[in-house]
């Protein structure tokens, strides 16, 4: 399995980070990326990275935009080189903590775009309470030939619709699939089908049932694999070849 969405370098795991990534192995975990949210936090992710032979995305988070630097890709561009950073993230737009102001929130939204353009990168996104001002930005900087992941969706058949059909971008499906209270995303999910789902945990957050108020981390994305299996009908071996092939596609890996 591989984890497409964690937070491994955070510092929720300082006091024990090695047994977290060694419970994810034992767990028959992968690969994971870790996704950075600010140009500081990208360096400590790719420190992580390289230190547990696992993979980073570098990114301005919307919540980060706020104190994102005057020329976003020049600060981003000298983290890309390194080998261990597959993706550009987490970027977008966040209406429900509004915690950056939402013109800052697009600009540097755009400017990673372009800069995942310029680079032929996949872009990892975060969109929370912002679906239409978020695909409009998208229909303006978006391309055919890109590639990205709405991570932790949580949306809408019809969301679901625009994002993998207009754009082709993969779903990103996490602890929330096993909430009591997710039924609309189970059921977007199901009417998902055959949409490019991939697995993660964004942890230390959201961890699923059974895990359910504890911290998160890796080796608990098996939880939403297993559940993710049974709303789709598949065997969980088959679910999970599919959403790895789905993500080695997305991340390059």
């Amino acid at each position: 399995m591989i984890d497409t969405h964690c937070h491994v370098h955070d510092r929720k795991f300082d006091g024990d980070r090695d047994d977290v990534v060694q419970r994810a192995r034992d767990a028959g975990i992968t690969a994971m990326v870790t996704i950075a949210e600010s140009v500081e936090d990208s360096r400590i992710a790719i420190e992580a990275a390289r230190r547990y032979g696992i993979f980073a995305a570098a990114g301005i988070h919307p919540h980060e935009a706020r104190n994102a630097p005057a020329d976003v890709a020049s600060a981003l561009r000298p983290l890309l080189d390194d080998e261990r950073v597959v993706a550009i993230g987490e970027t977008g737009l966040d209406y429900y903590y509004d915690h950056s102001p939402r013109d800052v929130q697009a600009a540097v939204l755009r400017a990673q775009i372009r800069l995942a353009r310029e680079r032929a990168m996949p872009v990892v996104f975060h969109q929370r309470d912002a679906f239409d001002d978020f695909t409009a930005i998208l229909r303006e900087e978006w391309t055919p030939e890109m590639r990205g992941v709405v991570h932790c969706f949580t949306g809408t058949p019809a969301e679901a619709r625009v994002y993998v059909g207009e754009f082709g971008l993969s779903l990103g499906i996490g602890g929330v699939l096993t909430f009591p209270n997710a039924q609309p995303l189970r059921d977007a999910v199901r009417e998902a089908g055959d949409a490019p789902l991939v697995l993660e945990t964004d942890c230390p957050y959201l961890a699923p049932v059974p895990m359910r108020g504890k911290r998160n981390e890796p080796a608990f994305v098996a939880h939403t694999a297993a559940r993710l299996a049974t709303e789709l009908g598949m065997p969980l071996a088959d679910l999970v070849a599919k959403s790895d092939a789905n993500a080695r596609a997305l991340f390059g890996l």
